[in-house]
C-alpha cells in the first residue's frame, strides 16, 4: 500500500475500501484497479466532518463535566464541586489539547501515518494519569473521592450525551 498525497490524493486500498467507495459514501472518489482518487474538495469535506465530530465530542465532555460539577456543588457544597471539577479536568484538559492537535493536523498537507496519533494518544493518557496523581497528592486534605470520581466518570462518558442528543433528533 502506498501513502496518501493530500492534494489530488491517490490511495492504494484493499477491496473493503473500494466497496465503500462503490456505495457512494466517499463523494467524488473514483475506483480503478484498487485505488481511490480524491480531489481537494473531497478531502476538505472529510476533514470538515472529522473536525465537527471532534468538536462535538469535546463539547459533550465539557457539558458533562460542568453538569457533574454543578450537581456535586448543589448536593454537598463547594468542596464536592471543586473535587468534581478537578476530576473531570484531569481527563478533559489533556483530551482537549490532543483534539486541538488533531484539528490542526487535519489542515496540513502530509502523508497520513498512524504513528503521530498513537504517540499523541499515549501522551494524552500519560498526562491524564499524571494529572490525577497530582490532584491526589496536592488535594489529599480536601479532595472528596466520590465527587472526584463522579466528575472524572462524567467527562469520560461524554459520548452518552452525544448518543442521547442524536436519538432526540
Amino acid at each position: 500500500m502506498s501513502g496518501m498525497k493530500v492534494s489530488g490524493a491517490t490511495i492504494s486500498v484493499g477491496d473493503a475500501h473500494a466497496k465503500i467507495a462503490r456505495r457512494g459514501e466517499l463523494i467524488g472518489a473514483d475506483v480503478e484497479a484498487g485505488k481511490l482518487e480524491f480531489g481537494d474538495a473531497d478531502l476538505a469535506l472529510l476533514n470538515e466532518k472529522a473536525g465537527r465530530g471532534i468538536s462535538r465530542g469535546l463539547a459533550a465532555q465539557a457539558i458533562m463535566g460542568g453538569l457533574a460539577t454543578l450537581l456535586s456543588w448543589a448536593v454537598a457544597g463547594w468542596p464536592a464541586g471543586v473535587s468534581a471539577l478537578v476530576g473531570g479536568s484531569a481527563y478533559f484538559v489533556p483530551n482537549a489539547l490532543f483534539a486541538f492537535k488533531l484539528l490542526l493536523g487535519s489542515s496540513t498537507v502530509r502523508s497520513p501515518s498512524p504513528r503521530p496519533f498513537f504517540v499523541g494518544e499515549a501522551l494524552k493518557l500519560t498526562a491524564s494519569v499524571s494529572s490525577l496523581g497530582l490532584a491526589v497528592y496536592l488535594g489529599h486534605a480536601w479532595l472528596l473521592w466520590p465527587f472526584f470520581l463522579f466528575g472524572l466518570l462524567c467527562v469520560l462518558h461524554g459520548y452518552v450525551l452525544q448518543l442521547a442528543v442524536r436519538r432526540l433528533r
